[in-house]
């Protein structure tokens, strides 16, 4: 099986292609590579590999790069939402503007499977203990907003050849080949590691987070899941809920072990809080995350020792 995976080189991308590979998938990555071409150098055996360096905006070049391909994990966007903010017109070009001409390119071409990256933050401020996929969508940004248009486009575009699933993944954490700083674990274990100190901004708000790994193994369970149990299906994917204090307080006591760590507590009117529950993708698919919090960072750990990550206060990406 071919698969395209536009956004490979990211962050998940540069722990889902290893992956796939592994599984003797044949990969075509398409990225703009803006973080670097080098990501994948340390791949023992590429043959099945093919990295293309193109908009995905570029709809000529993505004609070009879906022949062939079974299937698609969709992974490209701008991340965050300070990049919106940034420059807004460019955010929804690529993040919204883009998603369907690529999936009419898509089925035009036969490709068999169309997986969507979602985000749980499609979701917005949730008083349910537990958030299942069927629940309201209140999205509170441009980035969220554009998630929830795309889901729909996805799904309205379904039938007997395509197969089209949407995931909705937590908040990402742990080490990667092609790092971010910018998510909360991994933010709070940078700082707490190279700087001695963590501002815990806010404390109160939920914030769902999933491993990197188990973000590959999520991606992997709905590829290979049969048909009938994907078709038109939404999975949020996450493992351990925490408040954001409870989070700075495992990093603390994590990275206390190695460093003196100090912790100081500011306001927000940032106000986003939700608590998925994973349990629809257990029960229908099998998949059940394994790694936590710690493991995450405790990977992180390791990569600023080993000077994975240099510079890491200064790259907040």
């Amino acid at each position: 099986m071919k698969i395209f995976v536009p956004g490979g080189a990211g962050y998940v991308g540069s722990k889902l292609i290893p992956a796939l590979l592994k599984k003797d998938y044949e990969v075509v990555v398409y990225d703009l590579f803006l973080y670097g071409e080098r990501v994948f150098d340390e791949l023992e055996n590429k043959s099945n590999l093919t990295l293309i360096k193109a908009d995905i905006r570029d709809l000529d070049k993505i004609e070009k790069a879906v022949q062939g391909c079974d299937a698609v994990i969709h992974l490209a966007c701008i991340s965050n939402d300070p990049s919106f903010e940034l420059n807004p017109e460019l955010g929804k070009s690529v993040n919204l503007d883009s998603f369907e001409p690529l999936v009419k390119i898509c089925k035009k071409h036969n490709v068999k499977r169309f997986i969507y990256a979602s985000s749980s933050s499609v979701y917005g401020i949730k008083k349910e203990k537990n958030v299942t996929e069927d629940m309201s969508l209140e999205p509170l940004t441009d980035y969220s907003k554009f998630k929830v248009l795309c889901e729909k486009i996805l799904l309205s575009n379904i039938d007997d050849d395509f197969i089209g699933t949407v995931i909705r993944p937590a908040t990402v954490c742990g080490y990667a080949p092609r790092q971010r700083l910018d998510v909360i674990v991994n933010i709070l274990t940078n700082h707490a590691y190279n700087n001695g100190k963590i501002k815990v901004i806010g404390g109160s708000q939920l914030r769902p987070n999933i491993h990197v790994d188990d973000m590959v193994r999520a991606y992997i369970s709905v590829l290979e899941a049969p048909k009938e149990k994907v078709q038109g299906e939404t999975f949020n994917a996450g493992y351990q809920n925490f408040s954001v204090l409870e989070i700075s307080e495992m990093v603390k006591n994590i990275v206390s072990k190695k460093r003196k760590v100090e912790m100081e507590v500011v306001p927000t009117n940032d106000n986003r809080s939700y608590h998925i529950s994973s349990e629809k993708i257990e029960k229908q698919l099998g998949f059940k995350a394994k790694y936590t919090i710690n493991d995450a960072v405790e990977s992180l750990m390791e990569a600023f020792e080993q000077k994975k990550l240099k510079d890491s206060l200064r790259n907040k990406l």
